[in-house]
């Protein structure tokens, strides 16, 4: 996604783009996300600054691109005890609650809201500005929308193994003559990534999410529960620090470092998550218990079971080790720009991610 959003911005200022990829199609982080444009959690300054520029380039996206699947939903975190809450209202009380679109809302409005959540809770944070797309259908619409334009190829199943100011030969041997070269590289940091930036202050995460088989009803908004707090940076301050001291999490959401998230498809199925694992190696299985955890915290909220789960999958992102920056962006070479590491901000922040590149670059 990243990628294809900075060629999303050359060709709006009337470039011709080659876009090579690694894979066939993408297998990464880009499809192996919940497709949050997630503006709530976002700390204070140039990262919520990026999600809400995003958000605004999103669904200006959405509308030229349909397949993309954009839909401003909102979200409701979903709290269940006073200590939960209190970081609800600490975040509502703060100068940039507006612009985040957050409400608080009563059991009785959350219910109102989205009449999917028959669960036992206190009340709900409305995140009115966070939004949604479709990871499995967005790349593919928006491929098609760029080579509509008549200056944009895409040649998949090819890996860069060299570039130079004006060139880039791929592992097939074919050079590729350019004005200018972004590298997009998601998790993928070792070989000609390495050569290029050797100290790269990037790390990888793991995770673990699942789908669900279509639920027989709507849910009007994206639904996380309160442990999502615990995990995004925007809820930061006294009240959040009381709730990690006074209640701590389950041993398995604790072990795993989880959170829940819960967002319908258009198909009607439900994404599910999610674990961070930020020690490598990572292991190469899935284990079972974060699941069962992530079904009975939906159950719970929902009121009802969950339906049965029809995928299971890990995933690996790269993310900045500076919390100040949204994403590491480095000159490389003369007109070479390496782009890695939005962690999990990909699907949020990359049109506004790839916008900022082509300003600096100066397409």
């Amino acid at each position: 996604m990243l990628g294809t959003m900075h060629a999303w911005h050359a060709i709006e200022r009337g470039h011709e783009v080659v876009q090579l990829e690694r894979e066939r199609e993408a297998r990464g982080a880009s499809v192996r996300n919940f497709g949050l444009v997630w503006v709530g959690g976002r700390s204070s300054g140039a990262e919520l600054e990026t999600a809400l520029r995003a958000r605004e380039l999103w669904e200006a996206i959405g509308a030229k691109v349909p397949g993309a699947g954009f839909r401003a939903n909102g979200s409701l975190t979903v709290l269940r005890t006073p200590a939960e809450q209190a970081v609800a209202q600490d975040v509502l009380g703060r100068t940039d609650a507006g612009v985040r679109g957050y409400r608080w809302l009563e059991r009785d409005e959350v219910r109102a809201h989205n009449p999917a959540l028959r669960g036992d809770f206190l009340g709900a944070l409305l995140c009115e500005k966070d939004a949604a797309v479709e990871p499995r259908t967005a790349l593919p619409a928006l491929r098609a929308y760029l080579a509509a334009t008549g200056r944009y190829t895409f040649v998949p199943g090819r890996e860069v193994r060299d570039v130079a100011t004006g060139s880039v030969r791929d592992d097939h041997g074919t050079v590729y003559r350019s004005d200018s070269v972004v590298l997009a590289t998601g998790a993928w940091l070792g070989g000609l990534v390495r050569e290029l930036a050797p100290e790269l202050p990037v790390r990888r995460v793991r995770l673990q999410m699942a789908q669900t088989a279509p639920l027989d009803e709507e849910l009007t908004t994206t639904v996380a529960d309160g442990d999502s707090f615990r995990y995004y940076p925007a809820y930061t301050g006294p009240a959040l620090e009381a709730l990690r001291s006074g209640e701590p999490q389950p041993p398995v959401a604790l072990a795993h470092r989880m959170q829940l998230l819960l967002v319908q498809r258009l198909d009607g199925g439900l994404t599910i998550g999610d674990t961070h694992e930020y020690d490598e190696a990572f292991a190469f299985d899935v284990t079972e218990d974060p699941y069962e955890h992530l079904r009975e915290r939906a159950a719970e909220l929902l009121g009802r079971p969950l339906p049965p789960i029809r995928r299971r999958w890990a995933g690996v992102y790269a993310q900045t080790a500076d919390s100040a920056e949204v994403v590491h962006r480095e000159q490389v070479l003369d007109g070479v720009w390496l782009v890695t590491g939005p962690g999990g901000r990909g699907m949020t922040c990359s049109p506004a991610i790839g916008e900022t590149t082509a300003n600096r670059i100066g397409w």
